[in-house]
């Protein structure tokens, strides 16, 4: 630790927290003198260019922030290729630990801390900044009782397509339904957030769990919590309005601001009402202002036949009820006369179900057809009337025949993040199958689905069950090391160990030719299974063509010869006549031939 420093002047004292996204150590500012907490996030959003980018954008954005409900950001930079952010040290504990320790909080403790969220957030949004993973871990609650929210920005930085292959940011038991779903974020997504918190806080419990992310933010997006005083009775049906206001699966049906949001927990302090709409189950009807609640209620007796009245009327009556007796009577069949039965015909082909209906007396009616997933194409769903009510001979029977089950295209998920498909696959009205094949792949990130069953594109019936596979990323394994080997002998390693090979060439006077000179990865790296390994092989002493230098004088051939890497023995040749004397009258090797580097080549050099 006494070693780590960043930007030379915060000097690391201790490490004090750690996460998915980054380790936390505590240091000292050694040019203004006070201790800061550095977050140091992990390499591999180095890597990333568009998280530079944003990192620095964003960092930037939330260093303008300026609040006591908000965590200071007091610097940020890189070093080394890490990237980190220095910010104010809060001495407290955050509300995620307090809810552990403590179970549900008091309410009234909730919807105070939940108004200090909401003056932080208010600051922010105000900024254009939408914090995007509000959850009690970055919530702090200092010992006086202040509330902190930090990471401000720092969500946004590292929310990109390139670092996390367009999957859902943000913890799941605390994600807005639109955030799971890959849709455009607004405040509105924070005082989501903010609700599942308050929810916790006041319960004791989150409202939607389960076994892995992916299912707890399709509960998000489908579900509807458990209202709060189900689980804890002891809230105040204006905090339960205000928490489920917050956490509407429509944005629109949330609150308009985070100012607004506080505005009702503010009242919630003070005991007054709210804006928000309680539950009808929350509400007591009162009487009517001005009306007498003191007395018993008037009691209202059935009245009792006059038994002076006029006894036609007796009379009247008693006929009235026969003569309904009997056209009940009637029409149920049971006089006998032309009364016929619908048929059955459920199930039954429209062609048959149309001359079961003749062959009895009936009419055809209408036929409509409708999907059905259920009944056969081109068979009977159901009848009107339907099956057993007695009616007239001749009467018309209408037919509801099904065309089958809905088909629709698998839309293109692959390349989606597993929790984005997921989503994209139940809007369009398919099942997904819970057993998610999770295979290494080299050309998708991790937790990136690169495989549908039924592939994508397939028209299948709606309501049907599409399979996922999901990339585990390029399976890393141990380059062999093939240096000195024959070309042979690497080639085959490196293909038994999953490479594939490229070979380049280079001479060497010192290796044979043949066998491996370098090899890039080197021996011992992790590369991914079905990359490329390249091995240079050595071709042997490097050869050249020998020059032609005859009719050229001595200095000129010895200069042509040793430019290539040859040595040049002139040999004079006495008697020459003297036009041809310092001139070359022949050579050895002839030209054109090739040889080796170093070879010396004997030129003959009239003399007198």
């Amino acid at each position: 630790m006494e070693d780590m420093v960043f930007g030379r002047r915060y000097r690391v004292t201790e490490r004090i927290g750690s996460g998915g996204m980054a380790d936390v150590y505590k240091a000292v500012d050694e040019t203004l003198g006070r201790t800061v907490a550095v977050k140091v996030l992990h390499e591999r959003f180095s890597t990333d260019p568009e998280f530079v980018q944003r990192f620095r954008h964003e960092a930037s954005a939330a260093a303008n922030l300026s609040h006591p409900g908000i965590v200071n950001i007091y610097d940020y930079g890189v070093e080394n290729g890490t990237y980190y952010i220095v910010m104010e040290l809060v001495r407290g504990t955050d509300l995620k630990q307090v809810v552990k320790e403590r179970g549900a909080l008091d309410p009234l403790k909730v919807a105070d801390y939940g108004a200090q969220a909401c003056a932080a957030l208010t600051v922010a949004h105000g900024y254009g900044i939408i914090h995007r993973d509000i959850k009690p871990q970055n919530i702090v609650l200092t010992p006086d009782g202040v509330v902190k929210v930090m990471d401000f920005g720092i969500a946004r930085a590292i929310d990109s397509d390139a670092t996390q292959t367009g999957s859902v940011l943000g913890t799941a038991q605390y994600v807005s339904p639109e955030q799971a779903q890959g849709r455009k974020l607004g405040p509105e997504s924070d005082l989501y957030s903010l609700g599942v918190v308050l929810y916790e806080l006041s319960t004791g419990q989150l409202p939607f769990d389960g076994d892995t992310p992916v299912s707890v933010a399709l509960k998000h997006v489908n579900d509807e919590p458990v209202p709060p005083r189900t689980l804890n009775p002891a809230i105040p049906p204006a905090l339960e309005a205000v928490i489920l206001k917050a956490m509407q699966k429509d944005p629109t049906r949330r609150y308009r601001s985070a100012e607004d949001m506080r505005d009702d927990l503010q009242r919630v302090v003070a005991g007054r009402s709210v804006h928000a709409q309680p539950r009808v189950d929350d509400t007591t009807v009162m009487p009517i202002v001005g009306e007498r609640t003191s007395a018993a209620p008037e009691i209202t007796r059935p009245k009792t036949p006059n038994r002076d009245a006029n006894p036609w009327i007796w009379v009247a009556i008693a006929v009235l009820v026969v003569l309904l007796g009997l056209g009940l009577a009637y029409g149920t069949g049971l006089l006998g006369g032309s009364g016929l039965r619908v048929p059955d015909t459920t199930g039954m082909s429209a062609v048959d179900a149309k001359k079961a209906l003749v062959d009895i007396g009936l009419t055809v009616g209408a036929e409509e057809t409708t999907f059905n997933a259920t009944v056969p194409k081109d068979a009977v769903i159901s009848s009107t009337p339907a099956a057993g009510t007695t009616v007239d001979k001749g009467s018309s029977v209408d037919l509801l025949v099904s065309s089958g089950p809905e088909l629709v295209a698998v839309p293109d998920v692959v390349g989606s993040g597993e929790t984005t498909a997921v989503v994209e696959l139940q809007k369009a009205g398919f099942a997904v199958d819970p057993i998610i094949t999770r295979e290494f792949n080299a050309k998708y990130p991790p937790g990136i689905v690169f495989k549908t069953d039924p592939p994508v594109g397939t028209n299948v019936a709606k309501g049907g069950k599409i399979s996922l596979w999901v990339s585990q990323g390029a399976e890393m394994v141990t380059v062999p090391a093939v240096t000195n080997l024959l070309q042979a002998d690497a080639t085959k390693q490196l293909k038994d160990a999953g490479f594939s090979v490229k070979v380049t060439t280079k001479a060497s006077d010192t290796i044979a030719k043949g066998t491996v000179i370098d090899q890039k990865p080197v021996g011992g790296a992790q590369a991914p299974k079905g990359s490329a390994v390249t091995i240079t092989v050595s071709s042997g002493i490097e050869q050249v063509v020998v020059p032609n230098v005859l009719g050229l004088t001595q200095a000129e051939a010895v200069a042509k010869i040793e430019a290539l890497g040859l040595v040049a023995d002139p040999q004079p040749r006495n008697g020459t006549p003297p036009p041809s004397i310092g001139t070359v009258l022949d050579q050895s090797p002839p030209p054109t031939t090739k040889v080796n580097k170093g070879t010396t080549v004997v030129i003959g050099v009239g003399a007198p």
